[in-house]
């Protein structure tokens, strides 16, 4: 059993001393390694067996109980319950006496604690120096500069602050959203005001402040994919900050930068309260747009490229919707990969973005349907493997345009979803048909973790780029989905929601 002891002198009368420490809830205010704290379950933060949950400027979460507290004799002890730092059986006292010589008071602070075996040293130097001649020094200062200024000190119950303004508050926020009462057509989107509850165990409230815009959340908006029930709000993929982080939550602090990109959908939104675990953080070389506009879109192209098949050197591969957002990555990173990319689409203007994203050939609409143009460009071999986002009006060409034993990646539906089908007929050319889904590839924070480390290596070496070439506000949604579905748009489109 680690034992720590401390103890000073304040030049301050005990009545001071004890209005500041007998707040189990004010020391984030007062004591320089504590950031931000709260008290769970609406407790007051002078009753006893209340426990005050406290994050430290280094980032770790603490849960502490009030064991006992006495206004007669000045003092309180308390317990740790729940903590990122090894101080396990952790209690302490602290305890205030009038030193009889002037208006002074004795400060002792002590606890016992185990930590594990070669840890002792050092973290009774952390508790020791760290916590508590730091706390001495603080409140030494604050006591002692309110006096010389005349400032009252009131005893008897202490209520508890609400913090604002990024820190915890344990209270309901309001934001704006974009939601669908009913299925329908981008007309359907309209403003309303929403209520984002403070985050619990596991969980998190962030401000937003990109979405980005895929065309799953126009399946979602149209009732095609089961996603969404209405009334909700679409979107799967946005970045922003972090204001408040709940309980149990250690690898995610407020102010931090993050993003996500997978289900439930929701996040057509300026704040959201959402599981901590489905969060990635940011590098500081992505800023939000970018991170809004590419994950959902550069995790696709990663597990496609790298997991659903790993395309090798010298391979064909067919991207339809080249100028995409997800086309354009398939483009670059296959290039870069060392296959020779071919791309399908419908406008010369659309063809340019292609070859800029490294499409070797662009195949358009002519006299020849897409598995003539392929044969001819492969010299009747066709493609290893076709990355089809179109569906169902796409699939028997695609079907054509393959290589005996190639594959074929059915990855979206932009044209309907491709029906019934009789495989027998795949055998013809030996075919390998998938149809991934996005929410297996990255249904653990391990699997996430993977692809967009991967993903930002390929960003920061300009393997691949992220174009935005459209911006719109968050009321302007319905305006966005226009242009989505009438394939108005090529790279990547996000929605602004603040300015956090």
């Amino acid at each position: 059993m680690v034992r720590v002891s401390r103890s000073t002198v304040i030049d301050a009368p005990i009545e001071a001393v004890w209005s500041v420490l007998r707040d189990f809830n004010d020391h984030d205010r007062w004591h320089p390694a504590v950031a931000r704290s709260r008290i769970d379950d609406g407790k007051k933060p002078d009753q006893i067996g209340s426990v005050r949950n406290f994050v430290l400027a280094s980032g770790e979460r603490i849960r502490e109980q009030l064991l006992s507290l006495s206004d007669k004799n000045h003092a309180f002890r308390y317990t740790i319950v729940e903590s990122d730092i090894p101080l396990m059986d952790y209690v302490a006292e602290v305890s205030l006496k009038p030193v009889t010589d002037g208006q002074r008071t004795f400060w002792s602070w002590k606890s016992s604690f185990r930590t594990p075996l070669g840890q002792e040293e050092e973290l009774a130097n952390l508790v020791a120096e760290g916590v508590y001649e730091a706390g001495f020094a603080a409140v030494r200062a604050e006591v002692e500069g309110a006096l010389k200024t005349g400032k009252a000190f009131a005893q008897g119950t202490i209520a508890a602050d609400t913090v604002v303004g990024g820190t915890i508050t344990g209270e309901t926020m309001t934001g704006t959203a974009m939601v669908i009462d009913r299925y329908g057509g981008p007309e359907e989107l309209h403003q309303t005001t929403v209520s984002v509850p403070p985050p619990e165990r596991g969980q998190v409230r962030l401000r937003q402040q990109a979405i980005g815009v895929n065309f799953v959340d126009v399946y979602c908006r149209s009732g095609l994919f089961n996603l969404l029930t209405p009334p909700g709000a679409p979107g799967m993929e946005a970045a922003g900050v972090v204001i408040e982080v709940g309980p149990g939550v250690t690898h995610l602090k407020p102010g931090q930068r993050v993003a996500y990109a997978c289900p439930p959908v929701g996040a057509y939104t300026d704040l959201r309260t959402m599981d901590a675990n489905l969060l990635v953080a940011l590098p500081d070389d992505v800023d939000l747009e970018t991170a809004a506009a590419c994950l959902l879109k550069g995790m696709t192209a990663e597990f496609l490229l790298h997991r659903v098949h790993a395309v090798k050197r010298g391979e064909t591969i067919l991207v339809y919707a080249p100028a995409g957002g997800v086309g354009r990555l398939l483009c670059q990173w296959g290039r870069h990969m060392g296959a020779t990319v071919i791309g399908a689409t419908s406008s010369e203007e659309k063809a340019r973005v292609a070859r800029a994203a490294g499409a070797q050939h662009v195949i358009l609409p002519g006299p020849k349907n897409l598995g003539e143009q392929v044969m001819d460009l492969t010299r009747g071999r066709g493609a290893d493997v076709i990355f089809d986002a179109v569906g169902n009006d796409s699939f028997q060409y695609s079907i054509a345009a393959l290589a005996t034993c190639g594959h074929l990646v059915s990855f979206g539906q932009a044209s309907g979803d491709i029906g019934a089908r009789d495989i027998s007929s795949l055998a013809a050319k030996s075919i390998t048909l998938s149809r991934p889904n996005f929410a297996h590839y990255t249904d653990t924070p391990e699997k996430v973790q993977n692809i967009t480390l991967h993903l930002f290596e390929a960003i920061r070496h300009r393997v691949i780029t992220i174009d935005i070439t459209q911006r719109y506000d968050l009321k302007d949604a319905a305006e966005a989905h226009r242009a989505l579905q009438d394939r108005e748009t090529t790279g990547s489109i996000i929605l602004r929601a603040s300015d956090a």
